[in-house]
């Protein structure tokens, strides 16, 4: 698992008229603070990659659809640096994940259907200087690409 990142499994409780599920709770272990809450979506095939940030820490857990969530590691005294990671996340595989400070990410919707993503990051977006560091999905950069391929993996 790349440094400080952490998997919580989430508990879906069912009844007859519907059901609950506790995403994060400010009593969790892995609670580290509140910035906002927001939603964002991704139509079946689309890639929305790649950005990390520097201070922030991102809380993303998939309402609706499924989403494969890929995480690459470049922080320079990690010691996982150069590791990538995938999570498939979503209705089908409920859990919250969290992504440090400085670890590229990005996800695509893998489901027939629009995908729903609820982050709860750290801090709150500052529209004025955003922690915000990206490069493209699929192109290299002249400073890096990342080793992940979208594409989907059969076998």
């Amino acid at each position: 698992m790349i440094e400080g990142v952490v998997v919580k499994e989430l508990k879906v409780i069912p009844d007859e008229r519907g059901r609950l599920m506790e995403i994060l709770r400010c009593d969790d272990p892995i609670f580290r603070g509140f910035g906002q809450v927001y939603i964002t979506t991704a139509y079946p095939g689309v890639v929305k990659a790649w950005h990390y940030h520097k201070k922030q820490y991102d809380n993303f857990a998939v309402l609706t659809g499924m989403m494969k969530v890929a995480l690459f590691d470049d922080r320079e005294d990690s010691p996982t640096r150069g590791k990538v990671e995938e999570f498939f996340l979503g209705v089908h595989n409920p859990k919250l994940l969290q992504i440090p400070p400085g670890v590229y990410h990005g996800f695509k919707c893998i489901s027939e259907h629009e995908a729903l993503v609820l982050n709860c990051p750290t801090e709150p977006y500052n529209y004025a200087e955003p922690d915000e560091y990206r490069l493209p999905p699929h192109a290299p950069t002249t400073r890096m690409k990342i080793p992940y391929d979208w594409g989907r993996k059969d076998g």
